[in-house]
């Protein structure tokens, strides 16, 4: 009787299906009314979750469900949202107001782009924002300076792709590949194309040893090239490597992932796992996704589909579901999904969100091992870096006069109209370098000194100017500045230009204004009330928990005992949050 019973189970219930029905789950841990039906995906990071709802609405909840804020964007959004390390949102209405939104529900700045976004803003390694609206590309600081801006002549047929390197890739419907760097610089690649010509309908990037890095592309037909950047043509993979089914998606390695691997999402549902340096496929395996889920669809897929490879494995995320693989291809998780707005969104805490238009949020318990990211003080360390902090010698460097009084006017007068008119592009890094070589030239080592020094108030204008072009790597020479030069403004300016970039991840600027404050020699009216300035625009900017520590230093420039401007304003910024 039990040896039939066990035959009839087999029958029922294949071995395969019984093995993977552990790895299969529908029932969320939590489900959240909402205000309105969701548009757009849903953004997980910093242990919480951000939506937005077709009322024109941002809304936040925690990892447990919790409702934190409700920002109102007073106008019809597009359902984009992107976020930074730091955890501000950033969204745009349909007339083309860009806005940003803190991680506490706050307004901090708006933007008219002049037009709407077609894709959400990527982010960089530094902060720096990546705009697109139709034809041009605009990058600007986390605080809303503009860097430079790009026209596009030709259409883009794919969803721009950051590179290994935190540049951009993009892909045109006239034969083009553009690689941007952080700083606009452009190189143009020609690709191959399919047998009938078509353009790619999938790009990654990736870095091959020995070659350096590259873009692979793969065509309709199955065909797929690398591009490498010391080539202006690609190298066509046909015969070679060759793909079991058509592509849909390409995912390039991030994190820990093997930098010479892409992933690809292929028409059928199956995921396959690339080795371009040794040219093999290394695995397929099935996805939830099914073959006519994307069907006439080619490139950009948007907020439809979310592929992406990183230490922890391979994800697909689509309308209809998600589904993780290990490094060996094996199925980890599978998720369905019914009546979602856009594809869901996965945490590096291995929580699955999905809102639809149901007015209901989502949330799915798939992973209890948390991505492994370095965190820092007040957020977590980025992929990368642009080399802004410490960008090296200018090109001014070993000119005699550069310091003199006409040289000095010269080179101010030409960074200030490159900032006015959103032009600073690829001299980026040499302005950097020279108004941190001219505001720090007395508090440089002994040995870097300039015989005579810089005048105190051009120290304090170039304090003054990087603000407009720095980023969270500027923080650490703007705070050793405010520690070592002895002069007041310059002291002042540099509290000012902190403020202003408005982060501080490592609390290396809390600190520094921290040390000037506690000592009990006496500190200039100045210097204490652009402390109080630059803390309550941390504390705006970056939020909790940086904004805790900030209100304890702006109670203390509140006191009595502080001088009257410095109170006043104290009291201004901690109203203000």
């Amino acid at each position: 009787m039990r040896f039939f019973a066990f035959c009839l189970l087999l029958c029922l219930f294949p071995p395969a299906l019984i093995a993977q029905a552990d790895d299969y789950t529908d029932h969320p841990f939590w489900r959240q009314a909402l205000g309105g039906a969701v548009i757009g995906r849903p953004v997980a990071q910093q242990e919480s979750v951000v939506l937005i709802t077709d009322g024109g609405n941002l809304g936040s909840y925690s990892r447990q469900g919790r409702a934190l804020w409700n920002y109102y964007a007073r106008g019809r959004l597009l359902p984009f949202v992107s976020r930074s390390r730091e955890g501000t949102s950033y969204i745009c209405r349909t007339n083309g107001i860009l806005i940003a939104v803190n991680r506490s529900g706050r307004e901090l700045w708006q933007q008219n782009l002049g037009a709407p976004l077609i894709y959400p803003v990527m982010i960089g390694w530094d902060g720096r924002l990546f705009i697109f609206t139709e034809g041009k590309i605009t990058c600007m600081t986390a605080a809303g300076f503009v860097l430079w801006s790009r026209t596009l002549e030709n259409r883009t047929v794919l969803t721009p792709v950051m590179d290994i390197r935190g540049g951009l890739i993009l892909v045109q419907e006239d034969g083009e590949v553009l690689s941007i760097d952080p700083f606009g610089g452009t190189v143009s690649y020609r690709y191959v194309g399919g047998i009938s010509g078509s353009v790619p309908v999938a790009a990654a990037s990736l870095d091959i040893e020995g070659r350096g890095p590259s873009i692979l592309l793969l065509h309709g037909d199955r065909h797929m090239e690398l591009v490498y950047e010391n080539s202006a043509y690609g190298e066509t993979l046909r015969g070679i490597l060759d793909l079991p089914a058509a592509p849909l998606a390409a995912a390039g390695p991030r994190g820990g992932a093997e930098r010479d691997q892409a992933a690809v999402l292929l028409r059928d549902g199956r995921v396959a796992l690339l080795s371009l340096g040794s040219r093999e496929i290394l695995w397929t395996a099935q996805s939830h996704v099914s073959a006519g889920e994307f069907s006439g669809r080619a490139g950009g897929m948007g907020e439809e589909l979310d592929f992406f490879y990183d230490e922890r494995g391979v994800y697909v995320l689509s309308r209809s579901g998600a589904t993780a693989f290990d490094f060996e291809g094996r199925r980890l998780w599978i998720v369905r999904l019914r009546g979602a707005a856009a594809a869901p969104s996965f945490g590096d805490d291995g929580i699955l969100y999905s809102g639809g238009s149901d007015w209901i949020l989502y949330a799915y318990r798939l992973e209890e091992q948390v991505m492994a990211r370095q965190r820092l003080l007040y957020g977590e360390a980025a992929e990368g870096t642009y080399g802004m902090g410490d960008p090296g010698p200018s090109s001014w460097a070993n000119f005699h006069f550069r310091f003199s009084e006409t040289e000095l006017e010269l080179r101010f007068s030409e960074i200030r109209r490159a900032i006015s008119a959103g032009a600073v592009g690829s001299l980026e890094t040499e302005y950097a370098a020279w108004l941190m070589e001219t505001a720090g030239s007395l508090s440089a080592p002994p040995r870097n000194l300039v015989r005579p020094p810089v005048h105190t108030q051009h120290r304090m204008e170039a304090a003054r100017l990087l603000a407009y072009i720095g980023s969270r790597e500027t923080i650490p020479f703007l705070a050793n500045l405010f520690r070592r030069d002895p002069e007041p403004i310059v002291k002042a300016a540099a509290a000012e230009a902190i403020g202003r970039i408005g982060v501080d991840p490592e609390g290396l600027a809390l600190r520094a204004f921290e040390s000037a404050v506690f000592p009990f020699t006496q500190v200039d009216e100045t210097v204490l009330t652009a402390i109080a300035a630059a803390v309550g625009a941390l504390c705006r900017f970056s939020g909790p928990p940086l904004s805790h520590a900030g209100i304890r230093l702006l109670t203390i420039l509140s006191a009595d005992n502080k001088p009257p401007r410095t109170r006043r304003q104290a009291q201004i910024e901690i109203r203000s949050l």
